[in-house]
């Protein structure tokens, strides 16, 4: 269901783009790739010069690699449009830190900790933020959502919807409901 329609007149100024999207790789292992955009709707005018309309005044990307555990094994971040050409673009490499972090244990801690304030481009570090749920769903495409074999299945207890005291339980995998919620 799409948001209610506005009840004021408006003028489209800016728009971000977040795309996100994983791949299996032959050796086992799985790519999460994001990439950001951010683009006006008229000209605009910068420092360091000016955008023409609908051209991207940020164009990053980010790529980690991990493993069935959620260990990101490499990292690689690049910058093909920015405000400030070779500086904005420096701050790249320092991405390659996020290399034994795991996307499931204190990942999103852990970028704010490593690049916080200067030590990092804002931009990036919120694309590192949408990684995890991304690999999540990637992951999804290769495990069966019911939980056969024994297993509790990979997303209950992740979401509000899916919490083991849920009606959504009680009703899709009723193996795994606890009743209500204690408290």
């Amino acid at each position: 269901m799409p948001l209610p329609p506005t009840t004021v007149q408006r003028t489209l100024k800016h728009v971000r783009s977040v795309q996100l999207s994983g791949y299996k790789r032959s050796d086992g292992c799985w790519d999460i790739e994001a990439r950001l955009t951010d683009v006006k709707d008229h000209d605009y005018p910068l420092s360091s010069g000016l955008r023409k309309r609908g051209e991207p005044v940020h164009d990053m990307w980010l790529r980690v690699t991990i493993d069935h555990k959620m260990a990101i094994l490499d990292a690689v971040a690049s910058t093909d449009a920015m405000p400030y050409v070779g500086y904005c673009d420096r701050i790249t490499p320092s991405y390659a830190q996020l290399v034994g972090l795991n996307l499931f244990h204190g990942f999103r801690t852990a970028v704010k900790t490593l690049f916080r304030s200067t030590r990092g481009c804002s931009h990036l570090s919120e694309l590192a933020m949408f990684l995890p749920t991304a690999a999540l769903q990637t992951f999804a495409s290769d495990v069966p959502d019911s939980g056969e074999g024994g297993q509790k299945p990979y997303q209950l207890d992740r979401c509000h919807a899916l919490e083991s005291h849920s009606d959504a339980v009680r009703r899709f995998y009723p193996r795994w409901y606890h009743g209500q919620k204690p408290g």
